[in-house]
């Protein structure tokens, strides 16, 4: 029984990091696509949110379900499917990171557009165009470690 309920929290845990990061890109996609800065400050201030009460929570919560899991199921923490998971975890951390603070910005400076009825500077594009490029690899990390966790692979 724990380990059902390991698993059913680790696999909770993979589809909030991707569904949440998956609507997040969509909406501020679409956002951005307007240039609206009103719109785009809205739509950021939910995406920032977001971020940090879900994918934040499940981001802390997935290596120690991970752990409990391989554990309970009899897994060494060697095997090259987990070693390989940990260190793709370790990539999407490394571009989640600066993602996180990309988006506060783009937030904070369309609201400051949108304050002064203007348009949005050149430098929340430059940082839009960073974060949507930052998202590929971010994501196919933790596709990748989807698949790993369900095919476990010898490698």
């Amino acid at each position: 029984m724990l380990y059902l309920a390991l698993k059913y929290l680790h696999v909770l845990g993979a589809i909030v990091i991707l569904g949440t990061g998956t609507g997040i890109a969509f909406f501020m996609l679409m956002a951005h696509r307007t240039r609206e800065a009103g719109f785009v400050a809205r739509t950021a201030g939910v995406v920032v949110t977001a971020d940090l009460l879900f994918t934040a929570s499940a981001v802390v919560l997935q290596p120690i379900t991970g752990y409990w899991l391989a554990r309970e199921a009899g897994y060494p923490l060697t095997e090259p499917w987990i070693l390989t998971s940990l260190a793709l975890y370790a990539l999407a951390g490394l571009f989640w990171l600066p993602v996180v603070w990309i988006q506060v910005r783009m937030r904070d400076l369309a609201q400051a557009a949108a304050a002064r009825g203007e348009p949005l500077p050149a430098r929340y594009h430059q940082l839009f165009r960073v974060w949507f490029v930052f998202g590929f690899p971010g994501f196919g990390a933790v596709a990748a470690i989807l698949w790993l966790m369900i095919a476990k692979p010898g490698l």
